[in-house]
């Protein structure tokens, strides 16, 4: 893409075409004032061009000038008129080839003045040339700072966004594994829910004409079990009102007991087996746990056709082991739909191993996670 004449390159017209009379004026270099300010005009115009082609640009810009003072039509100068173009050089970071130039161009004026011009001694070429070096140096050295300041900027500003980017994404990511949580949690209440509050009506149904006082209890029952998921289906709002996670009523490792309660009412025979001490759990921990076995269990009451479901639960210093294994058919009923793939991705969420699969003449669901869990 081609660059086009901006104001910066209006400005360093501007300034070259001011600066190169007054700079020969300064210095007691005017021979003919005609020719200065056709010098002016000439680099002035090649100043528009200077950002585009720079190395180009400089090297014409100074050869002008060496022409002109070899020519006796300027009395003295042999870089300092071509500044615009040595800045432009330097601001397209080449710096190194300004050096050479500059070097160049004022080597050829020293032997010049003190060997060719026999108007002026060794000792005026050396003091004035010397002069217009520290000139030049002064100018590279002051647009290198200038242009690392730039850059420095540009980077502060490239990573300021890089960052801000990556906080969205972060904000992304997170906002999106608190749906899946969520989705998650809301799964594993309704599923067991309807499962628990299915098999009492079930009962209800069957007992009705024979023994309404069964009945009365199975819907007392459904009732029940009805209620206590409200509580969880409220905490899971409130959760998502507030915007901030919670473990609390389900993740409790104290709620398996009474888990185990409403399968046993629903007439299954559930024991509840535990292993080590779980005070040092988590509450990620706890609450995977909590959701394995409740999934687990839901999963048996609608499927598995089981008459009895032992759950295990063994804590270990750096680990807890969980297994719910039932004497049911087992096979690929568990398969479908997003139980089994949501404990999976609760377990391994945590750093977890899980497995699902045919046990010992029934089905078998294994967890065992870290109990510091893994980010």
């Amino acid at each position: 893409m081609r660059k086009r004449i901006t104001r910066l390159d209006l400005t360093a017209a501007a300034l070259t075409l001011i600066g190169v009379p007054v700079g020969v004026a300064l210095t007691g270099a005017t021979i003919d004032n005609t020719m200065t300010l056709t010098l002016a005009a000439w680099l002035a115009v090649l100043a528009l061009f200077a950002r585009r082609w720079p190395l180009v640009i400089t090297i014409v810009s100074v050869a002008f000038v060496v022409a002109m003072r070899g020519s006796d039509l300027l009395g003295a100068g042999w870089a300092w008129p071509a500044t615009a173009a040595f800045v432009a050089l330097v601001l397209a970071g080449r710096l190194r080839p300004a050096i050479i130039t500059a070097g160049a161009t004022l080597l050829y004026g020293v032997q010049w003045d003190a060997f060719v011009d026999l108007d002026h001694g060794q000792s005026w070429a050396v003091t004035h040339v010397g002069a217009e070096a520290l000139y030049l140096v002064a100018v590279l050295a002051a647009t290198t700072a200038y242009r690392n300041n730039l850059r420095w900027r540009a980077e502060l500003t490239a990573r300021m966004a890089a960052d801000e980017h990556e906080r969205e994404q972060a904000a992304r990511r997170r906002r999106a594994e608190e749906r899946v949580e969520i989705a998650r949690d809301l799964h594993d209440v309704v599923s067991h829910t309807l499962a628990v509050v299915g098999v009492h009506l079930n009962v209800a149904i069957d007992a009705f004409d024979d023994d309404r006082a069964e009945a009365r209890e199975a819907l007392r029952l459904a009732q029940d079990v009805r209620n206590r998921a409200m509580l969880d289906l409220r905490a899971l709002v409130e959760v998502l009102r507030d915007g901030a996670r919670t473990d609390q009523p389900a993740g409790e490792l104290s709620g398996l007991e009474r888990l185990a309660d409403q399968v046993r009412d629903a007439g299954l025979a559930v024991s509840v087996t535990e292993d080590g001490d779980r005070r040092d759990v988590s509450a990620p921990v706890a609450t995977a746990i909590y959701r394995v076995v409740q999934e687990a269990l839901t999963n048996t009451m609608r499927h598995a056709g089981a008459t009895k479901v032992a759950v295990s639960l063994h804590y270990r210093p750096t680990e807890v082991q969980v297994e719910v294994v039932d004497d049911g058919r087992g096979g690929s009923a568990f398969t479908s739909g997003h139980g089994i793939p949501g404990m999976r991705e609760r377990v391994a969420a945590l750093g977890g191993v899980f497995f699902a699969g045919d046990g010992d003449g029934g089905f078998a669901v294994r967890a065992t996670i870290p109990v510091s869990p893994v980010a």
